[in-house]
């Protein structure tokens, strides 16, 4: 009796161990997300991620509405090449080679500030040189001034006043020919380039509906509850005797 005892604990210690490893191995394999689950998860809660979206929408749409201020935008360009009569090749090697000096020469510190000053502008250098975008197409000797706020005339006093004091400063520090304006920034140039109402709203519902669904996705992978008599199969590898079911009342 006493061997059969001694017998009979060692397999059931056999089986515990057994058990407790076949319980840290599926511990230690990663757990697979079902993407078919979560849609259906996601599909439950479709009132939540419509309400989201819709209030993004609004939120946005309020926003670009009532303290977005409309922002517009002007250019001018000029031409950088020699006046000379006769042009050589070396002339137009030179100048292409210079455009991009030229261009760092108008958006300089002290263009920025004979600017302010001419302009009686309220801001710095640097709050200015926010405003602006200078580009040279490629294989061009073309300088392009773009200026960007929220005040059409403005826009275009400074694209002007940064064509006139950058012409000047070029010609002192490179002191070869001066540069020729290709455009002067006027009223029928002045855009405005703010987004529409309608693009606000769609980034504000996509934003709503992104945010949303992506906390109910964390929460639902956080959630290690079990619910069905499939989690205790899949979770816990264990079968369902029996289970009592639920009736709602009416």
């Amino acid at each position: 009796m006493e061997k059969d005892h001694a017998q009979s604990e060692k397999i059931t210690e056999e089986a515990s161990v057994r058990a407790v490893a076949q319980s840290s191995v599926r511990r230690q394999q990663p757990e697979t997300i079902d993407l078919k689950e979560l849609f259906f998860m996601l599909l439950g809660h479709w009132r939540m991620i419509l309400l989201a979206t819709l209030a993004g929408a609004v939120l946005l749409g309020a926003y670009s509405t009532f303290l977005l201020d409309p922002s517009y935008q002007t250019d001018a360009s000029i031409y950088i090449t020699s006046t000379d009569s006769v042009i050589s090749i070396s002339d137009l090697q030179l100048s292409a080679a210079l455009t991009e000096d030229y261009a760092n020469i108008i958006c300089s510190r002290t263009v920025l500030n004979k600017v302010i000053d001419e302009l009686n502008l309220d801001m710095n250098y640097k709050s200015l040189r926010n405003l602006l975008s200078i580009e040279n197409p490629d294989s061009t000797h073309i300088v392009e001034i773009t200026v960007t706020c929220s005040d059409p005339e403005l826009a275009r006093d400074i694209a002007n006043a940064l064509v006139n004091i950058g012409v000047n400063q070029i010609y002192q520090v490179i002191g070869s020919s001066m540069p020729t304006v290709i455009d002067f920034s006027t009223a029928e140039s002045v855009e405005e380039v703010s987004s529409s109402l309608s693009s606000w709203l769609v980034k504000g519902g996509l934003l709503g509906a992104v945010l949303v669904c992506g906390l109910l996705v964390m929460w639902s992978l956080m959630d290690t509850s079990l619910k069905t008599d499939e989690d205790i199969k899949r979770y816990l590898d264990l079968p369902v005797l029996s289970s009592v079911p639920y009736h709602k009342d009416f």
